[in-house]
């Protein structure tokens, strides 16, 4: 079934969408200063993966829409990255965080520079197992970043903490038109599959928050607040708060102590003055004998 028109505009949606399905997500983290449940493995293998990505879709010569999504799908998730090198749990300092980006940019260029024009030649002659190697790796690091997620669901009862929903629905629907756009264009079944595997991990993240949505909230089985507190990660205002509790805490204490001591003192000062004033008694009434 080929129809390039279908293809392009089916193509074009599903670049919009991953143009900008990391933006909710990177404004979910700048706004709450943390990254807990979003594990930086997740970005780093996907960041990866735009790299075999790329090399394999150019290679081919794929639709230019296709071959410009992998590199901002690689762009989006490199700053994702370094957010979550930068703030909590990670909390990596910039200098640390700017190297390693550094370098693995350089890593990125140096790959694609140098794999796209050796495997085009090969691919446009009619070899084409060196290109697939490449989708299959990308097909791997894909599958292999929406590993991390499930493990963070396990450790939540399924729960889906510190992934912005729209993030997932929009990254979902991307390769969804993604797919439609591979197969009304040239049938690349190892295009259709580096799509539908991640849009079907991502249905199951769905799946998952909704499972315990009835399991602990709706229906009320379970220990939400329990899981909830669990769930809540320390940020700069609630620190600050505890900050300020503790030192109001301490200082009511050293004033009850202080309070004791000056009482403790005064109660030996009117001991002590009562006993000089029974001594010069008993004088007086011995010097009048």
């Amino acid at each position: 079934m080929i129809s390039e028109k279908a293809a392009t505009v089916l193509a074009t949606i599903g670049t919009v969408c991953w143009c900008v399905q990391l933006i909710p997500q990177i404004w979910y983290n700048w706004r709450r200063k943390n990254c807990e449940g979003f594990p930086p493995i997740m970005m780093f293998l996907w960041a990866f993966c735009g790299i075999p990505f790329s090399i394999y879709f150019i290679s081919t010569r794929a639709n230019i829409v296709v071959q410009i999504q992998p590199q901002l799908f690689y762009v989006f998730c490199l700053i994702a990255w370094v957010q979550t090198l930068y703030y909590p749990p990670v909390q990596m300092n910039r200098k640390k965080i700017f190297i390693i980006v550094t370098s693995f940019v350089l890593f990125s260029a140096a790959m694609e520079g140098g794999f796209i024009s050796f495997l085009r030649n090969l691919h446009d002659k009619g070899t084409t197992w060196p290109t697939l190697i490449f989708g299959v790796l990308a097909s791997v690091c894909l599958a292999a970043g929406l590993v991390p997620p499930y493990i963070e669901l396990s450790k939540r009862q399924g729960r889906v903490v510190g992934i912005h929903f729209l993030f997932l629905a929009v990254d979902l629907s991307g390769a969804l038109f993604s797919a439609l756009s591979v197969v009304f264009g040239n049938m690349d079944v190892m295009g259709i599959i580096l799509y539908c595997v991640c849009a079907a991990m991502e249905i199951g993240i769905f799946t998952s928050h909704f499972i315990w949505l009835c399991r602990f909230r709706w229906f009320g089985n379970g220990p939400e607040s329990d899981d909830e507190e669990k769930s809540i990660v320390p940020t700069e205002e609630n620190v600050t708060v505890m900050t300020i509790e503790g030192e109001e805490d301490k200082s009511s204490e050293t004033k009850r102590a202080t309070a004791n001591t000056d009482q403790e003192i005064s109660t030996e000062t009117v001991k002590g003055d009562a006993q000089s004033t029974h001594s010069k008694t008993n004088s007086e009434i011995t010097t009048t004998a």
